[in-house]
């Protein structure tokens, strides 16, 4: 390491020509005059680029000693061989330079050269995130654009300021006490947007007086901000575990220290939507107050056959029997091919999806690995998809250099791919039509397993033919279908023995007998004409 040099200089001019007399200034001789400054030589860039260590501004020689000694003592921090830590050293004296900052602690900065970390430790939480967001394109689509949505509304704004090194839990939990106070507010302003269009259909379109009044709604809801979502205590933990993922990441690659702090944030509890039956009661109660007693409804084996009939004759027939029956996803569906399709074996591949990310549509590989299965047809859908077929055909001859051959099962009439969104719509519009209570298109799905399951088909057999991970993820989902068909199967096990006799009731002799007096009842004993005849011969 060479020595640094400290110097002296001036702002003096001469009088005559305006310029810098520099070292040649006749008051640099008291050590009062001018500033000092430090000068060091530092190790040569990467590319061979000659760089120094340059600073000045000291009012006394003391002041820039110890900053010289500064700069020397981090240099010394690597070995003598180590060019590649002295080049680090050298970046990080380079950038204080640049940026005309501090010079980093020694310890802290000797703390991250031992333990591999990086020294810079100005990496903001935002710059990082969109680090760790470009390095995770072997993730699906849908996946990027999940992590993308939480960085972009809610990590960035709450967190991204914060130096990366310096976030704790009480950052965190600062943030989602911001994103709950913000829920409220959306409410509010919620229901004061519900309350006001409410106004706004109950008045009349006639009368000047009424036309007036319908224009100042108009104009209320104009200047009311539109209607929102909230981020919901089940979205919520989503939010924490993107935070928690880019973190492991950056401790990993040793840029933070060894400590996560989203590991060890405690959010509110949130509950997971149960699906329930369309029952008598609970459709009496939807069509008073128009809610639906949970986000995920499932319809009766009565009523799924209703709708069945009801589309029989539409050309999607196939793809509502598909996912009514064997529980398909919306995008598996949609991209299912006919390579997939064993008419013989009586089986169907998932083997890819048609994803929808944002309106546009592209395919990809099932939800997740346990996704990709093969499912097994009934007679009478395996015959559906071959006559299927044969009605495709006809759609190809009919358009005939129009046709686009995607070789999907469900296309459209042009053989062009279906997009999901649009089969959604489709399907709510089928629904209303036919006069049943309203259920997501997702929700056939549950319609097909809770179909398996009150077919007495085991909790395993229907969790792989959903493509679940674990037979828990399909025991929460059902389980208060499950819980229905538990009450079902009590009462057939009381079925199955028979009644003889009736229990008998008999009234205390200081009772009155009046029928219309509460009885109490108790056991009598049986007769002994009733008794059980003993053989005699024994």
């Amino acid at each position: 390491m060479k020595n640094g040099t400290i110097t002296r200089r001036c702002r003096c001019t001469a009088p005559e020509t305006g310029k810098d007399l520099g070292a040649s200034c006749p008051k640099l001789q008291s050590r009062r005059h001018g500033t000092y400054g430090v000068f060091q030589e530092l190790d040569p860039a990467q590319d061979g680029r000659r760089r120094r260590f340059r600073r000045g501004g000291f009012e006394t020689s003391a002041k820039a000693k110890e900053e010289l000694d500064k700069v020397r003592a981090l240099m010394a921090i690597p070995e003598e061989d180590d060019a590649w830590g002295k080049t680090q050293i050298s970046d990080l004296l380079e950038v204080c330079v640049q940026d005309k900052s501090p010079l980093p602690d020694y310890d802290e900065t000797r703390r991250r050269f031992q333990t591999g970390q990086a020294l810079n430790s100005k990496v903001t939480v935002e710059e990082w995130l969109d680090t760790w967001l470009a390095g995770r394109k072997r993730l699906r689509r849908g996946g990027v654009a999940r992590y993308e949505c939480d960085i972009r509304i809610h990590l960035r704004p709450h967190l991204g300021h914060l130096r990366l090194d310096k976030l704790r839990v009480h950052h965190i939990d600062t943030m989602f006490d911001a994103i709950n106070e913000r829920n409220i507010e959306i409410q509010e302003q919620n229901a004061q947007r519900r309350a006001v269009t409410a106004e706004l259909k109950a008045t009349p379109n006639k009368g000047a007086e009424n036309r007036a009044r319908r224009k100042w709604f108009r104009a209320q809801l104009d200047a009311m901000p539109p209607f929102r979502r909230i981020t919901g205590l089940n979205t919520q933990p989503h939010i924490r575990d993107t935070l928690r993922a880019a973190l492991n990441v950056a401790i990993s690659q040793q840029v933070m220290p060894a400590f996560n702090p989203a590991a060890h944030v405690e959010l509110l509890p949130g509950t997971k939507p149960k699906a329930l039956i369309w029952t008598d009661e609970r459709i009496a109660r939807w069509l008073e107050t128009g809610e639906k007693p949970s986000p995920v409804m499932v319809w009766t084996p009565e009523q799924t056959a209703v709708f069945l009939d009801f589309v029989s004759a539409d050309r999607l027939y196939m793809l509502w029997r598909l996912i009514a029956f064997r529980g398909t996803r919306r995008g598996e569906a949609c991209g299912v091919r006919w390579e997939d399709h064993s008419g013989k074996a009586r089986s169907l591949s998932i083997a890819t999806q048609l994803v929808q990310d944002g309106w546009e549509v592209h395919e990809g590989a099932p939800k997740t690995d346990s996704g990709i299965r093969l499912i097994a047809l009934d007679d009478d859908t395996n015959e559906g998809l071959i006559s299927h077929k044969d009605r495709q055909q006809r759609e190809c001859e009919a358009w005939g250099e129009g046709w686009q051959n995607t070789g999907r099962i469900f296309t459209q009439e042009d053989g062009s791919l279906l997009h999901p969104g649009k089969v959604s719509d489709l399907f709510e519009r089928l629904t209303k039509a036919a006069g049943l209570p309203p259920i997501r298109l997702h929700d056939l799905r549950h319609v097909a397993a809770t179909l398996m399951l009150a077919a007495g088909a085991d909790i395993k057999v229907v969790s792989e033919t959903l493509g679940h991970s674990d037979t828990r993820v399909t025991r929460d989902i059902y389980q208060s279908v499950l819980d229905d068909l538990a009450r079902d199967a009590a009462e057939k096990v009381v079925q199955l023995v028979p009644h003889t006799r009736k229990p008998l009731v008999a009234v205390r002799d200081d009772e009155p007998k009046s029928s219309t007096a509460p009885q109490r009842p108790r056991m009598v004993p049986p007769r002994k004409d009733d008794a059980p005849q003993q053989n005699r011969s024994a």
